[in-house]
């Protein structure tokens, strides 16, 4: 595609998104045929039809929607290529985005991004809150963000993982419980819980799901969609919350012990990208300083 420009491929984009050659000629402050233009000499380039009329606009055609695929692939990756090269150039950090969990960013972050934004005062964060680890990567994959944190887990197909910590289980019961006398628990022992435990859907609950076996996950039992909520549940009373060990977990002024539990695989955990490669200095330093507390490396 030697006499193919980058404008070319820009408006065939913008022409696929608006379906409409009119808006794309008003955005861009030229004419309609000037966009025209751009399409055609992409459709003599490929030797196919790239869109097709209809009443209401102009969609691409099956060929079309291949190429504005690609070409939208291939412009994220230029600008995010392109920022990192005007941030080296500049030494300006810009801006870091992050998907996670609030009870991530409690529990294994708090530090990090104290010492974070004290060494790059210039760099700002922006921290989106997602209920399970498939969000934090939807967020990720559709580019809302530069970086999540995430369960990792073998369906995190189109992106990056690097993982950091392996957790374990603990159960959370009240001080008062009968469970609390017990210095450790096996996987089968929680059949005698009334259990507060990750929502099957995400990538925790599916691992405590192939832990217990049909016969323990089908019970009835209480769902908390974070842990913070879970171990309070367990502080009130009011069940035994089946949690991960995150490093520094204490439950506050003992009103739950924490009581490990054997037999359920431990929880990796890390971060994930699009493309390690193609991360802004700021996100790459941002992660590697979450790395070192969370690790102790």
């Amino acid at each position: 595609m030697a006499g193919v420009t980058l404008d070319d491929l820009k408006v065939f984009v913008m022409v696929c998104e608006a379906r409409n050659l009119s808006a794309v000629a008003r955005e861009m402050n030229c004419s309609q045929s000037a966009v025209s233009q751009h399409v055609r000499r992409l459709e003599k380039e490929v030797g196919l039809s790239l869109m097709e009329r209809q009443p209401r606009g102009v969609v691409p055609t099956a060929a079309g929607r291949i190429l504005q695929r690609a070409a939208s692939d291939g412009l994220t990756a230029l600008g995010e290529g392109l920022r990192t090269l005007e941030e080296l150039r500049t030494g300006r950090g810009g801006g870091v985005v992050i998907a996670t969990g609030a009870t991530t960013i409690r529990h294994l972050m708090g530090a990090a991004i104290e010492e974070y934004s004290r060494r790059f005062p210039g760099v700002g964060l922006e921290f989106h809150t997602e209920r399970s680890s498939h969000r934090c990567i939807d967020a990720l994959r559709s580019g809302a963000v530069d970086l999540a944190w995430v369960t990792v887990s073998a369906d995190a197909e189109g992106v990056e993982l690097r993982p950091v910590i392996s957790l374990e289980w603990v159960l959370a019961v009240h001080p008062d419980d009968p469970l609390a006398a017990e210095s450790a628990l096996g996987a089968a022992d929680l059949a005698r819980t009334h259990l507060i435990r990750p929502p099957s859907g995400t990538s925790s609950g599916r691992q405590v799901d192939d832990a217990l076996g049909p016969g323990l996950s089908s019970r009835a039992t209480t769902r908390a969609t974070d842990w913070d909520t879970a171990l309070l549940l367990a502080e009130l009373g009011l069940g035994h919350a089946l949690i991960p060990a995150m490093p520094g977990l204490v439950s506050p002024s003992g009103a739950a012990r924490l009581i490990p539990v054997t037999g359920i695989p431990s929880l990796d955990v890390g971060w994930a990208a699009r493309q390690w490669s193609a991360l802004a200095p700021a996100a790459q330093e941002f992660a590697a300083t979450v790395t070192r507390h969370v690790a102790g490396g």
